[in-house]
């Protein structure tokens, strides 16, 4: 009997473990700390290697029971707009201010999908501003700028 191999459970899985590699190799440069009192490289360590040990369980998985399974059509606006937020939000943020960086990523986010109409992703960017807000600012007290000197406040 010939196993079927999933190659997109094996992809995904690798992709994983590069990803989780990365974070725990980046992680490695920092100090770690002890268990009761933790490095700031203590936690890209911990969570690196989980992704890493899930993506190596997604690739046996797919390499011994999986499914033969296409990838169908490739949905480039999505791709394109998620690659296009996050980009935008990492070169903005500093300068244009947290509030309206977060609103415009997560428009561009949220009409990533061609199904969701204006007026409702407004509704969830404004949401998710608000919250990752009260989150990041408020309540983890990050220290960056609400609105930047792009908008001369």
């Amino acid at each position: 009997m010939e196993r079927r191999r999933s190659f997109p459970d094996v992809l995904a899985g690798g992709l994983f473990v590069l990803i989780g590699g990365a974070f725990v190799w980046v992680a490695l440069g920092y100090e770690l700390g002890a268990p009761l009192r933790m490095g700031p490289g203590a936690f890209p360590l911990l969570v690196g290697a989980t992704v890493a040990a899930l993506g190596l369980a997604i690739i046996i998985k797919g390499l011994i029971a999986g499914e033969g399974i296409s990838f169908g059509p490739v949905p480039w606006r999505a791709v394109a707009a998620i690659v296009l937020a996050v980009l935008f939000f990492g070169l903005t943020v500093r300068r244009l201010g947290f509030v309206p960086t977060s609103a415009v990523t997560a428009l561009l986010t949220t009409l990533a999908s061609a199904r969701v109409r204006l007026l409702t992703a407004v509704a969830v960017a404004a949401g998710l501003t608000a919250a990752s807000t009260l989150i990041f600012v408020v309540g983890l007290q990050l220290r960056i700028p609400l609105w930047g000197p792009w908008l001369g406040l």
